[in-house]
């Protein structure tokens, strides 16, 4: 495992999602060092799918961690790809019973919303150094939603952010993609 994948991952969590307050709930469980960070070994579907059984298995075993970020660097690079792989991933889990546990959430560097523009800046809220996998408790999540006032205007917020103009969070996701050699679009 290359320990480059993880420090530009922490970089992108600290220096875009948690300073511009794009998950209002990560740098909570980044300072207390909540977050696990896998870099997967697999670079094909089924491989993958293992590794986030695994990662599941492990956040089944330690309750100590909050989430795990599974980070995928290669095999998933097509957006098309990955989203073959998500979908998989959220049947899987299903049919291992973790609905209502985990959840999934969706990262990549070339993530467009459906019914979006590739060139839209709201896009970067799921543009990440990596394709990746964030697998979250459902239970915390749903602790974190209960304490925060108006949690379904967390998306709108993000992207009227990060379509302002002369906007400072996209720049910094900008920064950090185009570090990893990810999609920095304009």
């Amino acid at each position: 495992m290359d320990p480059s994948f993880i420090g530009l991952t922490r970089a992108w969590l600290e220096s875009f999602v948690v300073a511009h307050d794009i998950c209002p709930f990560a740098g909570r469980e980044s300072r207390r060092d909540a977050i696990r960070y896998a870099v997967a070994d697999a670079t094909d579907l089924e491989g993958l799918l293992h590794e986030l059984v695994a990662e599941c298995r492990r956040l089944d075993a330690e309750p100590g961690i909050a989430t795990t970020l599974l980070i995928a660097p290669a095999g998933m690079e097509d957006f098309d790809d990955y989203l073959d792989w998500l979908e998989l991933a959220e049947r899987l889990l299903e049919d291992l019973e973790y609905t209502g546990i985990y959840q999934l959430a969706s990262f990549h560097p070339d993530y467009v919303f459906d019914g979006v523009e590739a060139s839209d800046p709201a896009n970067a809220t799921n543009r990440s150094p990596y394709p990746m996998l964030h697998l979250l408790r459902e239970a915390e999540l749903e602790r974190a939603l209960a304490s925060y006032p108006d949690p379904e205007s967390i998306p709108e917020r993000n992207m009227e952010t990060l379509r302002a103009p002369g906007s400072e969070a996209l720049a910094a996701s900008r920064r950090v993609l185009a570090r990893a050699g990810g999609a920095a679009q304009e």
